[in-house]
This record gives C-alpha cells, sequence and structure tokens, in this order.
C-alpha cells in the first residue's frame, strides 16, 4: 500500500470511527427495546445525541476551549433545513411506517440500500470522481452487508418500499450535508439531534406510547449521544477530508461491526455467514485503503471559510500571530500542481 498519511488521515479514521459507534448503537438499543418503543426510543435517540451536543457546543465557551470551526451562516439554513427534512424527519418517519408493515430480517436487508444511495447519488448526480477499484471495493462492502442481514426473505411490499425511501431519504441527507461540512459539526449535528428527536418523540406519543422508567430513557440518551450524535460528527468530519462516496463507503461497516458487538453481548456463535460478510468487508476496505488519487489538476480561485492550518493549500499571511487550526473567510488563488487527494474542500473538480 503506497497511500501518504497524509492523504488517509484523518478522514479515513473518521470515517471508520463513525461507522463503529453507529454500529454499536444497534445492538445497544436493542437492550432497551424490551420496555421502550420503538418510535419513541427513535426520539430518545436523536434527543439525546441533540442535547448532549448542545452541552458541548455551550460547554467550549465556559470553559474557554473556543472552536476553531467555522459557524453556519444564513446562506447554509436552506441546506441544513433539507438536512433536517430528509434525515431527520422523513428517513425515520418512513422506516418506523415501512418496519411496521414488515417483517425484521427484510427491514434489516433493505436498510443496506442506505449506503448504495448514499453512494449513487455522490457519483452520478454530484460527480463525485470513482474508478473501477473503488466501485469493486463499494460492491464488496455492501455486499458483505447484504450477506450478513440475509435472513433467506426479502419483501418488496408497501412496508418495503417505505423502509426505501427511508433509506433514499438518508442518502440524499448524507449527500446534502457534504455543503455543510466546512460549518461547524456539533452545531449542525445540535440542530439535527434536536429537531429530530423532538418530531419522533411527540409523533411517538400521539400514537400511544409512553414514557420509560428513568434508568431506561437515560440509557438511551448516552447511546443516542454517542451512537448517533458523536457518530454523526465524525462522519461530517469524514465528508470534510474524503467526499460523500467514500464516506458512505466506510459507513457501510456499521452492520458488520453492530453483528460483532451483539456476538460479544448476546454469546451469539459465529457462524459462515458472519465469516463470508467479514471477508467481503474486508476485501472492499482493503480497496479503498489502496486508492491512490494522483494527477495534476487546477484549483481555480475560491472564497470559503472553515478550519484549517497553513499547509500548501492555506498560505495566506495574518496580521499579528495566530492559533492554528483556526477559522475565517480566505480566498484561494489561482493553483496547479500533483498530489495524491481525495474529493475533499479543496479538490471537488471534474475529470474527463
Amino acid at each position: 500500500m503506497t497511500l501518504a498519511r497524509s492523504q488517509l488521515w484523518p478522514g479515513v479514521p473518521l470515517a471508520l470511527g463513525s461507522a463503529v459507534l453507529f454500529g454499536a448503537a444497534a445492538p445497544l438499543s436493542k437492550i432497551l427495546l424490551g420496555t421502550v418503543d420503538p418510535w419513541l426510543l427513535a426520539g430518545i435517540l436523536y434527543l439525546g445525541a441533540g442535547v448532549g451536543l448542545a452541552v458541548v457546543h455551550l460547554g467550549r465557551g465556559v470553559v474557554g476551549l473556543d472552536s476553531p470551526e467555522a459557524p453556519l451562516r444564513r446562506a447554509d439554513i436552506p441546506w441544513l433545513a433539507a438536512v433536517v427534512l430528509f434525515g431527520g424527519v422523513l428517513g425515520p418517519v418512513l422506516l418506523m411506517f415501512g418496519l411496521s408493515m414488515t417483517s425484521a430480517a427484510s427491514g434489516s436487508l433493505l436498510l443496506n440500500l442506505e449506503g448504495l444511495a448514499t453512494m449513487g447519488i455522490a457519483w452520478l448526480v454530484f460527480r463525485e470522481s470513482v474508478d473501477r477499484r473503488l466501485l469493486l471495493g463499494a460492491a464488496a462492502i455492501l455486499g458483505g452487508a447484504v450477506v450478513l442481514s440475509w435472513q433467506g426473505e426479502a419483501q418488496f411490499d408497501i412496508g418495503g418500499l417505505l423502509i426505501a425511501g427511508a433509506c433514499v431519504s438518508w442518502g440524499i441527507d448524507n449527500n446534502l450535508t457534504r455543503k455543510l461540512s466546512s460549518a461547524d459539526p456539533v452545531q449542525i449535528a445540535t440542530i439535527k439531534g434536536l429537531a429530530a428527536g423532538s418530531t419522533n418523540l411527540v409523533l411517538a406519543l400521539l400514537l400511544g406510547a409512553t414514557l420509560p422508567p428513568l434508568p431506561e430513557a437515560a440509557g438511551g440518551v448516552a447511546v443516542g449521544f454517542f451512537g448517533v450524535g458523536v457518530s454523526l460528527v465524525m462522519f461530517m468530519l469524514g465528508l470534510r477530508h474524503l467526499g460523500t462516496a467514500r464516506t458512505g463507503a466506510y459507513f457501510s461497516l456499521a452492520p458488520f461491526i453492530g453483528a460483532l458487538l451483539a456476538m460479544a453481548i448476546f454469546r451469539d456463535a459465529f457462524t459462515l455467514q458472519f465469516v463470508l460478510a467479514g471477508a467481503l468487508m474486508a476485501v472492499g476496505l482493503y480497496l479503498h485503503l489502496a486508492e491512490r488519487h494522483d494527477h495534476e489538476h487546477q484549483h481555480d480561485p475560491l472564497e470559503h471559510e472553515h478550519a484549517h492550518v497553513h499547509d500548501e493549500h492555506h498560505r495566506h499571511t495574518h496580521d499579528g500571530p495566530v492559533m492554528e487550526p483556526h477559522s475565517h473567510v480566505h480566498r484561494h488563488e489561482p493553483m496547479r500542481h500533483m498530489h495524491p487527494h481525495y474529493p475533499d474542500l479543496h479538490h471537488r473538480h471534474g475529470h474527463g
């Protein structure tokens, strides 16, 4: 493998960390489902993410740890509203109605469509760069997820269509979130968690759910903070460094991670199905890690704001000493050079 560390770091660890936390949330949530209504639990998880990240966001200023991230601007509001609508409201609601009309096995299998939708939209609509190696790696990862969740059936009835709609909504959400990836991910995830959590909580209560005992509610809040909130922050930071398609591919490892943790918690035996899924995902992961996208490319003039250090893409000056990383509006002058890169904030150029 010949990738430079600077290309892998920090995007790949962030995307994988997001997958680990989100994957771990599934078996931990299963423990709570014995006493908590599924729809209500969805609301608690998202509220836990929103409230927990709100404490982090507000607490940074209290203890004097000012964030180096760029704040949300007025121009970001339409994108943020779309992200909340597709990812925080439509996705969960379609999923809950879909799960009520189909089996758990089919629901688990169909949820793998989120990764496919995320990568497909990124490649076909937003024209992110992709080659045969990446397509093969993504297919191996998604194939492993399908093998892992396959229970000998797949129902494409109305419930299945609703779940597929939820996955498309989350695929749109993931791609639209890229438009916000230069802004403070904690602030964005806080707003999304509070909006989605409140919506799901109110809907669940209106449909007859009752609030769980305090220990279970606290457990749901904790799982939501790490498995939804912190995971979402890491996912958005991954988008900043890797682009949507690659981040989505790494994130598709979450079902395998969840299954591995479930085996440890519930003492389930290793199966041939699990081993085959793991082998497919390992091949896909290797193909993505071994990518070397390196060619001469042109940087057009660009003015934007995001957290950065003074590297080869940030050669501007300041009137006095500054801390790094820091955030401010800055302008990139035209530049032509060659180095390994992902479709990050500074490399969203086209390819012939």
